[in-house]
């Protein structure tokens, strides 16, 4: 059996149960070595094969999931963060199923979710935002049409982007149009739930050159959006004159 596992965004200890619990029997691990923790690789068994796939093509993974399937091995695939999110799992379980393997996708705790989290804010305020966006700059992977990073904030959504942060004049740019303005909030995160995670605040208009003078180039979630500062509505499900399934309001006198 072949396990597609989420990591999580960084520390080790945001592996769900099912995934420690799957890494723990695995006779296999292939696992991302330049995004995941190393720690996670303490939690396999001495016998247990493991593979880098940072120095592996698509074939040579799939080779590896083959043989061990033909061997009766216990196999983990472990990603960074969420492996539906940027993980490039389709192209894996597409070749899998031509084999007639069966395979199963364990979730994790992916970085967009880990870096709202180190800032301590909510991407869906009442009266803000009730929508997130995640995204990518265009790069050497392209975006499809109506994607682009402009169009997107035009919408005054919240925002996480991926994998942009080495071009962040480029998003910055891009961002400025969409929504208007260079006041909006930006928040950098760097590394999210590592040891050596780091944070910088800006706005649209301030942000790269702090990024630059950090010399931050690459794992970075960049938040963007009203969420992170500004004024908001006080949620309905707590407000004690609303009535729902479970609480009947108080009357406003």
């Amino acid at each position: 059996m072949i396990h597609f596992v989420g990591a999580g965004p960084g520390n080790p200890d945001l592996i769900t149960i099912r995934g420690r619990d799957l890494l723990e029997k695995a006779d296999i691990l292939i696992w991302a070595g330049s995004l995941v923790s190393p720690d996670h690789l303490k939690y396999t068994k001495e016998s247990c094969e493991i593979y880098d796939s940072k120095g592996m093509n698509l074939d040579e993974v799939i080779e590896v999931m083959l043989r061990g399937h033909e061997e009766g091995k216990e196999i983990v695939r472990l990603h960074t963060g969420d492996p539906t999110i940027y993980g490039a799992i389709r192209e894996q379980m597409d070749r899998l199923e031509e084999a007639g393997i069966e395979y199963e996708v364990v979730p994790g705790v992916s970085s967009f979710t880990g870096a709202c989290a180190a800032i301590k804010r909510e991407f869906t305020l009442p009266g803000v935002s009730q929508t997130v966006i995640l995204t990518r700059n265009a790069g050497r992977t392209p975006v499809p049409e109506g994607e682009e990073l402009e169009k997107l904030a035009s919408h005054k959504a919240s925002m996480a982007i991926f994998l942009s942060v080495q071009d962040i004049d480029s998003v910055v740019e891009k961002l400025k149009k969409g929504y208007g303005s260079g006041d909006v909030p930006v928040a950098i995160v760097f590394k999210a739930t590592w040891d050596d995670q780091e944070i910088l605040y800006g706005t649209l208009d301030t942000i790269s050159d702090q990024v630059k003078k950090a010399n931050i180039k690459k794992m970075s979630q960049i938040l963007v959006g009203n969420f992170i500062e500004g004024d908001y509505e006080l949620s309905k499900l707590y407000d004690k004159h609303f009535t729902h399934k479970f609480r009947k309001g108080i009357e406003e006198k």
